[in-house]
């Protein structure tokens, strides 16, 4: 009689054809299956347990509808994690009681979605992983016992894991379709010919490692509307009638320790197009009072095409805001800051004569210096401290005059010198641009500062390419 010695789960062989037979207990170890030994507590089993409710929505692709059935789904519980594009999950532990049960549960969670014109499939499980695995399945079945877990998760195909197309067939040419026929395979052989990303997967599937979720915030934003007892024109009352909802916007950004930077309302008329005012400020507020004070303004610049019948007020953008302390000195005395009084001068000059009035000036990465800066919005007031603190060595051959001429003037020269309003003196040494060849606007200069007989502080340059002309290119404060 011959003897057939076979070995059974060595740590670097992966079975071919059919899955191998469960291994002995043994601790989950590099040569042990994927899934551990009964009995032995999980990290899931030892902390406080949970139930994962898994929403499949097929066929459903729209990011912003996600995102308002996520709103919509946090009146059952405020754990709610987006799985794009067609999936949500719900911590619903502690909210079972509320809505009677799974079943109740159930129920509210398909009438939610069911208003967004999708069919969709519910699963409960103990892990969110698990959930929406079965839920994928098109499986409508709740497992509440841990321990059940790796059983009903063993038939599922590996399609719901939704892994790549090249592991899904690999692993289908070692006879292993279904989660049950991965779970029995070595894990080190495993992780070696697939990835720990996949085995961890599986860990946090069934349970035997945290699976930590993001929880999904709605985005917070201000809309009010309020309908006029009346049709109205006169700007005054349109102000008065507008009072109500800025009162509401004081409240709101109060309550969330937030400010905005841009206010739009929308005035309805009966039959012309609906007439948009738009202020944007130069520094986040939350006075509710001063942004009433300045929307007033800007309206009053607005021409109404007919009477307003209902008034809309809207802060799409919230950003954090903490009120400044005040100096003790009056701005302008003592080192008293001007920056309050600078933001209040451009928000009222934009309310008075349109967004587009006001501009900034912003920094460029050039050196040509016709190009090296451009027109912008005003910005916050806290950004020209920041431009400064960059730009805080002014010295030298960065030195900038404040006047930039649009054209370069060319200037007498005599004995090779340059002359404006009679003889110009050099007084630094030579500053040599040389740049813009790849673009066309090649440029080759010796740029100097001079002052003309008055006193007056010039930019010039001398250009590098016959005949050496000279140059008057800004004039300094």
């Amino acid at each position: 009689m011959r003897l057939r010695i076979i070995e059974v789960d060595r740590p670097d062989t992966l079975a071919a054809g059919a899955p191998p037979a469960m291994a002995p207990p043994v601790p989950p170890s590099a040569g042990a299956p994927l899934c551990s030994v009964p009995g032995t507590p999980t990290p899931a089993e030892a902390s406080a347990p949970q139930l994962w409710a898994g929403v499949h929505l097929p066929g459903f692709d729209s990011a912003e509808k996600l995102e308002q059935l996520a709103s919509r789904a946090q009146r059952f519980t405020p754990r709610v994690s987006l799985v794009p594009p067609d999936g949500l999950l719900l911590e619903v532990k502690g909210s079972l009681q509320l809505f009677a049960g799974v079943a109740g549960l159930r129920r509210e969670l398909r009438g939610e979605c069911l208003g967004f014109h999708v069919q969709p499939v519910l699963a409960f499980a103990p892990t969110p992983l698990a959930a929406l695995a079965v839920a994928r399945a098109g499986r409508s079945f709740a497992v509440m016992d841990a321990a059940q877990l790796t059983g009903q998760l063993a038939p599922l195909p590996l399609t719901v894991l939704r892994w790549p197309e090249e592991t899904l067939a690999r692993l289908a040419r070692i006879g292993a379709r279904t989660i049950g026929a991965v779970l029995r395979l070595p894990r080190s052989g495993f992780a070696r010919r697939f990835g720990s990303a996949h085995l961890a997967m599986l860990d946090a599937l069934t349970g035997h490692a945290p699976d930590v979720r993001v929880a999904f915030h709605a985005r917070e934003c201000f809309q009010r509307r309020r309908e006029l007892s009346c049709e109205l024109s006169n700007h005054v009352l349109l102000r008065a009638a507008l009072a109500p909802l800025f009162a509401d916007l004081g409240v709101f950004l109060t309550a969330r320790q937030c400010g905005v930077v841009e206010l739009e309302c929308h005035l309805i008329h009966r039959h012309a197009a609906v007439t948009r005012c738009v202020l944007p400020l130069a520094a986040v507020s939350a006075d509710a009072q001063r942004l009433a004070a300045l929307f007033g303004e800007r309206l009053a610049a607005v021409q109404l095409p007919e009477p307003v019948r209902a008034c809309e007020l809207h802060a799409q953008v919230l950003l954090p805001h903490l009120p400044a302390s005040h100096s003790l000195w009056q701005p302008g005395e003592h080192g008293g800051d001007m920056e309050q009084e600078a933001g209040g001068l451009i928000e009222r000059l934009r309310a008075r004569l349109g967004p587009e009035a006001v501009q900034g000036l912003a920094l460029r990465a050039e050196h040509r210096p016709e190009y090296a800066w451009a027109a912008t919005r005003a910005p916050l007031a806290a950004a020209p401290r920041r431009a400064a603190a960059g730009n805080a060595d002014t010295r030298g051959p960065q030195l900038r005059p404040l006047w930039i001429l649009p054209q370069p003037r060319q200037l007498m020269v005599q004995h090779g010198l340059p002359r404006c309003r009679g003889a110009l003196r050099l007084v630094s040494e030579p500053e040599r641009i040389e740049t813009g060849w790849w673009d066309g606007g090649e440029i080759a200069r010796d740029y100097y500062i001079a002052i003309d007989i008055h006193g007056v502080r010039l930019w010039v340059f001398r250009e590098r390419a016959t005949p050496h002309g000279w140059f008057l290119h800004g004039v300094f404060g």
